[in-house]
């Protein structure tokens, strides 16, 4: 039976996440719940589950009924993750609050699915070091990554350990805006910005995927999953979002992974990883109705948060921190009213250029960059 943490529980991945629970009830322990604002889903979350741990960040241990009956106890993220008993931690949360809990369970040898991407954008560096120094080891829930490692699944690797991949193809939908006349895309408003046409996500994640910042976010992922360089990682523009990734090989072969745009796949194969079993709640695709898969290149000018994510990553250091920093700011403007559409890039492009960077090897000039990228974009935005 696998013990698992579930961090960030009442959001999207982390109900699908128990969704896949659910469904194997004989083949799961959950230990450990943690939440932020929706106390009252994760107080039915704990009753439904019982977990010996829980923690939420807008609610004390008098909210929950199991740890006033002496059935849990409330305990911080970071303890939570670090259990011996632990075989298994979900990150699910939202920007860099998932970065620290993410460090200490590969520090303490567990296996990490993660489903977020700001962490590993934040600290790729950082996290592979982990890996390698303590044993733990990251399993990718996102869905493109997770497309590209089932992909390479039973590829030998070479003398370096490495796998011999000539290109990673991440596919992306091209978003709400993907054939918008240029000149209307300044001031779209947080509502047509919303209406993605395949996915249903959290608002700043269907943000970013309309600016393509999210797409930028999983090259740097990638980057540091797969050790590829950065020219050998493209993102072509896949409006069916049937196609999650692929992997062209040294010989030309191209793996891809394909399936209906649904989370819950990506998140049974890590828990279950290697294994596949067979869950009649995820959709299966259908090859009987007649379909096209289409392919467009990325339109730079459409997505200039695209290119301005990629330099960062490029440039490593503590700029990725201050970009994902300053995205989630700017974000969190834009579906306020704060600033515009194109406020986005233009805002995150100002937090880049003013910013001193460090080598970012330490989780603290990570976290540093971070609060201090949050402070200035929150200012220029207004508060």
């Amino acid at each position: 039976m696998r013990k698992i943490v579930v961090l960030g529980s009442t959001g999207s991945i982390g109900r699908q996440t128990l969704d896949i629970v659910r469904a194997f009830p004989d083949e799961f322990e959950v230990v450990g719940l943690s939440a932020g604002s929706n106390t009252e889903l994760l107080r039915r979350q704990v009753e439904e589950f019982s977990p010996s741990h829980v923690w939420s960040a807008a609610a004390g241990p008098d909210n929950f009924p199991l740890i006033k009956n002496g059935g849990a106890s409330f305990t911080p993220m970071e303890q939570m993750v670090a259990l011996n008993r632990v075989d298994q931690v979900m990150v699910a949360l939202m920007g860099s609050v998932g970065l620290t809990p993410t460090l200490t369970a590969l520090a303490a040898g567990k296996s990490v699915a993660l489903s977020n991407k700001e962490p590993i954008v934040m600290a790729g560096k950082l996290i592979k070091g982990y890996e390698s120094r303590y044993g733990g080891r990251v399993l990718p829930v996102d869905s493109e990554p997770s497309a590209i490692w089932q992909c390479l699944q039973g590829e030998p690797l070479n003398e370096k350990g490495e796998w011999e991949i000539q290109r990673l193809l991440i596919t992306a939908s091209g978003g709400p805006f993907r054939t918008t006349p240029l000149e209307d895309m300044e001031n779209v408003t947080p509502e047509q910005a919303l209406r993605h046409p395949t996915w249903r996500m959290g608002q700043k994640i269907t943000i970013d995927s309309a600016t393509l910042m999210n797409k930028a976010f999983e090259v740097i992922e990638s980057r540091w999953l797969f050790g590829v360089p950065w020219e050998r990682i493209e993102v072509v523009v896949h409006p069916q979002s049937t196609i999650h990734s692929m992997v062209e090989f040294a010989d030309g072969s191209v793996k891809a992974q394909m399936g209906p745009p649904d989370m819950r796949l990506p998140i049974q194969y890590a828990l279950f990883y290697p294994q596949r079993l067979p869950n009649s709640m995820i959709p299966r695709l259908d090859t009987t109705v007649s379909q096209s898969l289409t392919f467009d290149p990325l339109e730079p000018a459409r997505y200039p948060c695209f290119s301005l994510a990629i330099e960062a990553g490029k440039r490593g250091g503590t700029y990725p921190a201050v970009l994902s920093a300053a995205d989630e700011v700017a974000v969190q403007a834009f579906l306020d009213g704060k600033i515009s559409y194109g406020g986005i890039h233009r805002l995150v492009e100002r937090i880049l250029a003013e910013h001193d960077p460090l080598p970012g090897e330490d989780v603290g000039e990570v976290l540093d960059a971070d609060v201090w990228a949050s402070a200035r974009a929150a200012e220029l935005a207004g508060g």
